[in-house]
């Protein structure tokens, strides 16, 4: 790609040109859409593929019907049912800068006769999806695929509970929206992949793609999905005529909508929208990358139409890449508490999206001889998904001349043990089960809140624990005594006791919290309740085979059999029988709370929003639904309780206009009490 204007290229300068790009945005494109692993930032893409936009523009005869810009997003795969889609799901066009969007408004307006408003709308990064309803009835869901036909995921989305099953109206429509990850769960399904050693999600965005592409139903639930819905194929059974009516008339329909939508009179309004979320954007709860300006009118945009891939009535405005440059200064390798080893840059502290930056992880050898980053190089450094730092390249014009290839580690850096892939892993892997690094972050997790929720013992407690040598497992733990206590840095008589207290209250954890803290590969805090729920004990999950573990309903054969092998080996074995002497139980308590008839949460509808303070939001979650409450994401008319925390923002803004009952924390802790 050159920097000459297109307007000082001749036709075959554009055509031999537009012929270099159309490959390589194909090759991207298929990377992106079709394998959910991007080999470009978008940014990049975005870039080159606006270039081939201006030369097809300027150039009408050299527009080929290969050309990307001929069609929408990606293939489909093959091993997924096609559903064809009798009205075209397009894609959006992009502007980049005010001044093209200034641009694209005063071409709609010299094509309309009356006045009309955009509504404004947050454009989530995610995977476009199609909903078919009959009767009221979801029968069918699929994926965008090339816009005309795309793949049958209905099985993946029935297990997501921000999809409704059925309509509050008997209609027979098409609804359209974007399923995405929620940053937090794209935090914790990347934890989970590098702990398992596989390659992590670029973004959300393919993390999402890639969970609701799966053959199995039970990876899809298991990866928190949500979803937002912004559209309909066809209009006519609705009561609407707007888009901003269109989306509450969705949310009263019972799907999840955005609420931060905002109807804009001219273009000062959307600058000012645009300039609010620009600055709002770090504090979503889901990852956005631009904003989605449309024509109002339901009616304008059908008579307006489309072209053969985006709607003339709407535009997406693409935020520009917030990429700062830095130095590393070292890499370090750190291991994990399933014995993988990592690279992490530690660099010169850069401020980035709303915090500062100091270390960015490398992933895996495969990675960083891929990045091929150096001590010494001068970098640039984003943050994946708004989420994640990540140093997109280096910049080889300031790379110093003595800058070598890093050597990657043959033995573990804690215990010194020869390092190792497993299974055909990307991850390198300490397989030693006395490394100290591993029995601390063990213990770490052993100690965390979704496990036995040991309050007051952290990584650095844990860390004094083992180097002076008083504890060696989880089950040493339970031995601790006040006097060893006061020898670790800042502890006194109290918080010795509080946390002798803590530890000696998490013995009576049920069964579920412990499997999860011991940290078995695969098995996560929703796998371990069903075991534990199902077999009752530690000693009947112990003498259980894979055949009878996966029968569980939730429970596939990779769990199982990571079970099976977990508790086979003696080390583990002599684990447990230290827990049973210390007197940490090993059966499961939990049980199901049964709803009266009298709890006032009993068929309620309700809305947990903001920061809680003193509960945490599964917590909340987790009573709410025990007495009776259905806690779904988002406001609408049948809401009828939000609870709402610290800087509770737009939800309880629309809780308020609809005059639902709002509670805050403590009249929630209130009711919980009088339970």
């Amino acid at each position: 790609m050159t920097d000459k204007p297109v307007k000082d290229l001749t036709e075959q300068q554009a055509a031999e040109e537009a012929a270099d790009l159309r490959p390589q945005l194909t090759a991207w494109g298929k990377a992106y859409y079709d394998a959910d692993a991007p080999t470009v930032e978008d940014d990049v893409y975005d870039r080159v593929y606006a270039r081939l936009v201006a030369l097809e523009t300027a150039f009408p005869t050299i527009v080929t019907a290969d050309s990307p810009t001929q069609h929408v997003g990606g293939t489909t795969r093959g091993d997924l049912p096609k559903v064809t889609h009798e009205i075209p799901m397009l894609s959006l066009g992009d502007v980049f800068s005010i001044d093209e969007l200034k641009e694209f408004d005063a071409r709609l307006r010299e094509n309309v006769e009356e006045d009309f408003d955009y509504n404004c709308e947050l454009k989530i990064d995610g995977l476009a999806i199609n909903l078919h309803y009959e009767n009221g009835k979801f029968v069918q869901g699929s994926t965008r695929g090339n816009g005309s036909i795309g793949e049958d995921i209905t099985a993946n989305l029935l297990t997501l509970p921000s999809i409704p099953k059925s309509l509050s109206r008997p209609l027979s429509i098409d609804v359209r929206g974007e399923c995405y990850m929620p940053k937090a769960a794209f935090l914790a399904l990347n934890q989970r992949r590098e702990a398992e050693g596989k390659a992590p999600f670029a973004n959300p965005r393919n993390a999402a793609a890639g969970s609701l592409r799966q053959l199995d139903t039970q990876v899809t639930a298991d990866r928190k999905l949500a979803t937002f819905m912004y559209n309909i194929a066809d209009y006519d059974p609705l009561d609407t005529r707007t888009q901003s009516g269109l989306l509450d008339e969705l949310a009263e329909l019972g799907f999840s909508t955005n609420p931060t939508y905002q109807v804009a009179h001219d273009m000062a309004d959307v600058q000012a929208y645009i300039d609010e979320y620009t600055g709002q954007r770090n504090d979503l709860a889901y990852g956005i990358d631009g904003i989605v300006i449309k024509a109002n009118p339901l009616p304008l945009q059908r008579e307006l139409g489309a072209t053969v891939k985006v709607p003339r009535w709407a535009i997406a405005y693409k935020f520009p890449p917030e990429e700062v440059e830095t130095v590393v200064r070292d890499i370090e390798w750190t291991v994990g508490r399933t014995g993988i080893v990592t690279p992490t840059a530690v660099m010169d502290p850069v401020p980035l999206a709303g915090s500062t930056v100091a270390r960015a992880s490398l992933h895996n050898p495969d990675y960083l001889a891929a990045k091929d980053i150096r001590i010494g190089d001068t970098v640039l450094l984003h943050k994946a998904g708004d989420i994640i730092p990540e140093i997109s390249q280096f910049v080889a014009a300031k790379r110093p001349a003595d800058a070598a290839v890093y050597p990657v580690p043959t033995h573990c850096p804690s215990c010194g043990a020869e390092l190792v892939h497993l299974d055909e892993e990307v991850a390198l892997r300490c397989i030693n089960p006395g490394c100290p690094a591993q029995l601390a972050e063990g213990m770490n997790h052993f100690a965390s809140r979704n496990a036995m929720n040991i309050a007051g013992l952290g990584p650095q407690i844990v860390a004094q624990l083992f180097d002076r040598q008083l504890v060696s497992d989880v089950a040493s733990l339970y031995t601790l005594t006040a006097d060893q206590l006061l020898t670790l840095d800042k502890f006194g008589d109290k918080s010795a006791q509080n946390l002798l207290t803590a530890i000696d209250n998490s013995r009576n954890n049920s069964l579920e919290r412990l499997l999860f803290g011991l940290g078995i590969r695969h098995v996560g805090a929703k796998a371990a309740r069903s075991i534990a729920e199902h077999f009752g004990d530690i000693d009947h999950l112990m003498a259980a085979d894979a055949e009878a573990i996966v029968a569980i309903d939730t429970v596939g054969q990779i769990i199982a059999d990571s079970v099976v092998t977990y508790f086979s080996t003696d080390q583990v074995q002599q684990l447990i029988a230290r827990l049973r002497t210390v007197g940490v139980n090993l059966t499961y308590t939990s049980g199901a709370v049964v709803t009266d008839e009298d709890s006032q949460f009993a068929g309620q509808r309700v809305v947990l929003t903001g920061k809680l303070l003193e509960l945490t939001r599964p917590e909340a979650t987790a009573w709410l639904e025990q007495h009776g409450a259905t806690v779904t994401g988002s406001v609408s008319k049948k809401t009828d309780l939000v609870i709402a925390g610290e800087a509770a923002g737009s939800k309880l803004t629309k809780a308020q206009s609809l005059g639902i009952t709002v509670w805050n924390e403590a009249q929630l802790q209130s009711a919980m009490t009088e339970k």
